[in-house]
């Protein structure tokens, strides 16, 4: 199992009860990969800029098609703009590839709240049980990608412990995220605020 894998059956289990935003587990299942990848070593960094190692076997194919994203010519992209670009459409990646799996089926009459839209629901896997030993265990970089999108351990509800990264790699990678999460925060608050300036103006004209 790899880690953007296990975020998103944390994020399904937990969606009955907190509804993930889409942008949000975008961007972190992104940055899962990164670490993922740099665990591997199918990439370094020198700076926050992502360097391609050379190809390697990976056996996870989301990882594969990760690594084939990368830009392999200087300049190297910095995280946080490969963040942005690998994160869109990776939700609904992710998905297709635990139901190919069998790890989550569709059921007609149910909703999971995953970014509002999902009628994809967990079955009782071996996968989905070491995810929740892993976010129970409170291993470091899980823990912080769920508490970035506001997940927690529901034994522990009252807020999500993030335990330190002392790898300064994957250090720059989680604050990439964060800051990345930071920026969508921002841009969601700027729409929202258009939209009632634009009711406002409305109500003044009289419709």
């Amino acid at each position: 199992m790899t880690t953007p894998r296990d975020l998103l059956i944390i994020a399904m289990d937990m969606a009955s009860s907190h509804s993930v935003d889409r942008g949000d587990l975008s961007l972190a299942l992104a940055g899962a990969e990164a670490v993922d990848l740099l665990d591997a070593r199918a990439i370094g960094l020198e700076g926050e800029r992502i360097v391609p190692g050379p190809p390697l076997p990976l056996a996870d194919r989301m990882l594969k098609r990760a690594a084939a994203s990368l830009t392999r010519e200087p300049p190297y992209e910095p995280v946080g703009e490969w963040l942005w670009r690998r994160g869109r459409g990776l939700p609904e990646a992710y998905l297709d590839t635990l139901e190919a799996d069998g790890d989550a089926v569709r059921e007609r009459h149910r909703r999971w709240m995953v970014f509002h839209t999902s009628e994809l629901v967990l079955v009782d896997s071996s996968a989905r049980r070491r995810a929740a030993d892993r976010l129970r265990s409170d291993e470091p970089v899980l823990a912080t990608l769920a508490a970035a999108v506001g997940i927690s351990d529901p034994s522990t509800p009252e807020s999500p412990t993030v335990t330190r990264v002392d790898d300064v790699a994957t250090a720059t990678v989680l604050t990439a995220v964060d800051d990345a999460l930071g920026e969508l925060a921002v841009e969601r608050q700027r729409r929202a605020q258009r939209r009632d300036d634009a009711t406002a103006d409305n109500v003044r004209r009289g419709y």
